[in-house]
């Protein structure tokens, strides 16, 4: 028999433990949000799903649940297949949706299988529970700020490097949070999975010492942060980076100087209203043009204008800025570490090291 255990003792496991984590939802179930880290083993496919609910509605429970074995029960073969390939150990963590029919009917074909099979009770749904209360949780935090161009990503990329929790936002969300971040990047996962993925991070990350971030918007493209989350961004202490404008300047055309200017008249287009009609007009004609250092100009000006906009919303006594004069991030990530440190802002873990 498969040991049913509850979400806490659940996370624990997987990521302790390093149990194969199967989820026995469908693929559309799965792509929605899924727990990080779990691979799909659906037992019941996408179209065969439509199929048991209408029987469900139209017949009757036990209808469906025969339906739901004529479907499936010819797959048998295959899904125990599947589940020796995805958990070569024989050991499994299994959910479906609400810890139901389809992760016990999943479990008792595993365990005839010779699997030892552990389910969630209550399934994705206590998932999401738990993952909701993540946010809520207070820890600390120290945010990585800056102008457009400043290097934020790859500074806290830096100080990950150096043994620092880091959560990367604009990673989870494949977004670089501007009209223009999502070029080249990958498709966003919906803002379920964004939570999924941040929940995790935030509760491993936060245990760990101060969590660095950068400096945010609540929205990055289409995914949007947790409102306990973004309290706690807006309120935190935050280090600004200050690079000349040369070298910002530099940083933006290597970054988006890659793309084809239709693309980057297309998404400047997106910002028509906050730019305004002579800045719209000056900025599609240096496109037209091939003029990319004129375009960032533009660029750079509205951005300016916005995040100091932004940090006049902030408590400017928790803001500490930091001049570099170059762009070489291990040894910037170093100043800004040591900073931090002398103002005894934070208790850094490194010191203990």
């Amino acid at each position: 028999m498969a040991e049913i255990i509850l979400i806490d003792e659940f996370v624990d496991r997987f990521l302790k433990d390093e149990i194969p984590l199967l989820d026995a939802r469908s693929e559309g179930e799965y792509l929605r949000g899924h727990i990080p880290g779990a691979l799909n083993l659906p037992l019941l496919k996408n179209e065969e799903r439509v199929v048991i609910g209408t029987t469900y509605k139209q017949q009757g429970r036990e209808a469906a649940v025969k339906k739901g074995f004529e479907l499936v029960g010819p797959r048998f073969a295959s899904i125990i297949a599947d589940a020796e390939k995805l958990a070569p150990s024989r050991d499994i963590l299994l959910y479906c949706w609400r810890g139901g029919m389809r992760s016990n009917i999943t479990a008792w074909l595993l365990n005839l299988s010779g699997f030892r099979v552990t389910l969630l009770k209550n399934g994705y749904k206590a998932w999401r529970t738990w993952a909701q209360a993540q946010f809520n949780i207070k820890g600390d935090v120290i945010v990585a700020g800056g102008r457009t161009g400043s290097g934020k990503t790859s500074l806290l990329k830096a100080i990950a490097a150096c043994g620092e929790p880091v959560i990367d936002l604009e990673g989870m969300a494949c977004h670089k949070g501007s009209a223009f971040g999502a070029l080249g990047q990958q498709p966003q996962p919906v803002t379920e999975h964004f939570e999924n993925m941040l929940a995790i991070e935030w509760f491993v990350k936060r245990k760990k010492g101060p969590v660095w971030m950068e400096n945010e918007s609540r929205s990055i493209g289409s995914n949007i942060i947790p409102l306990g989350i973004y309290e706690q961004l807006r309120n935190a202490s935050m280090i600004e980076i200050r690079l000349p404008d040369a070298l910002r300047k530099q940083r933006i055309l290597d970054e988006y100087g890659i793309f084809p200017t239709e693309k980057l008249a297309e998404n400047t287009l997106k910002l028509a209203k906050r730019l305004g009609g002579n800045r719209l007009k000056e900025a599609m004609a240096c496109l037209d043009e091939k003029n990319l250092a004129g375009w960032v100009d533009l660029m750079l000006s509205y951005y300016d204008e916005s995040y100091l906009y932004g940090n006049t919303q902030r408590d400017q006594s928790k803001i500490t800025a930091i001049e570099f004069d170059h762009d070489r991030m291990d040894e910037n990530a170093a100043a800004v570490i040591e900073l931090m440190k002398k103002k005894e802002l934070i208790n850094f873990h490194l010191q203990n090291k």
